[in-house]
């Protein structure tokens, strides 16, 4: 498949230490209370390529578990595609009704060339090898791909929803609507895409786009998550 999805422009500025101008989340906090799981979404919106490179690139700096990075994700706006997808998923309209649909597919399996390849990766463009990342490489090699492709294929699921995370959050700081969602035959999904033939088995999908207000239930309701004293212990 080719890719619609380039490496974002992304540029850093400088944290300012002035009194007062401490970087803080409160703007961030204000999108995740705008957020929902949008029901309805317009067809007729698209999301700018822009956007979807950064909510993508979000999801590709996502941390992981020795930093294997077990996770790819299918980007499908492919309307014929799309529809196939919406009839194993319990004909979700969002599926087909959004801008752009994620497709978050895990590894199903950690095998020595995989755990190599990002190991050799790490260490040209780090360019120099270490001797304790070299250790842990070798630890890795002997326990890893002997644990058994199911255990190993749920570890890297863990990981995939770890970007899952960072690209929702992403999309409500760009303020693009999306919905995660597990209502979906993974077996169908692969065959549709092709991904056990790349060594990858589907975990989770991500529509993105824009809420139909006038015909999403959800809209005005209320968010309701647990009081902070009834989710956090102090220890």
């Amino acid at each position: 498949m080719s890719s619609i999805i380039s490496k974002p422009n992304v540029s850093l500025s400088p944290i300012s230490t002035e009194l007062g101008d401490e970087p803080n989340a409160l703007g961030l906090l204000q999108r995740l209370k705008w957020r929902y799981a949008t029901k309805k979404m317009d067809a007729a919106r698209t999301v700018s390529t822009e956007k979807v490179e950064r909510i993508v690139e979000a999801a590709r700096l996502a941390p992981t578990s020795s930093g294997l990075q077990p996770f790819e994700i299918v980007v499908v706006t492919n309307s014929e595609v799309r529809e196939k997808i919406k009839a194993i998923a319990w004909n979700q309209g969002q599926v087909t009704d959004c801008s752009h649909l994620l497709v978050f597919a895990a590894w199903d399996d950690y095998t020595a060339d995989r755990i190599n390849a990002m190991f050799d990766l790490t260490n040209e463009i780090r360019g120099f090898k270490n001797e304790g990342w070299e250790n842990y490489r070798a630890m890795l090699l002997n326990s890893y791909p002997q644990r058994g492709a199911e255990v190993n294929f749920a570890h890297a699921a863990r990981q995939a929803y770890i970007g899952l995370g960072a690209a929702l959050i992403a999309a409500a700081h760009e303020e693009v609507d999306s919905v995660p969602m597990e209502g979906f035959d993974p077996a169908a999904l692969d065959e549709i895409l092709g991904l056990r033939a790349r060594g990858l088995r589907s975990v989770a999908l991500l529509p993105l786009g824009y809420r139909d207000a006038g015909g999403d239930w959800l809209v005005d309701l209320e968010k309701v998550r647990r009081p902070l004293d009834q989710f956090v212990t102090e220890v």
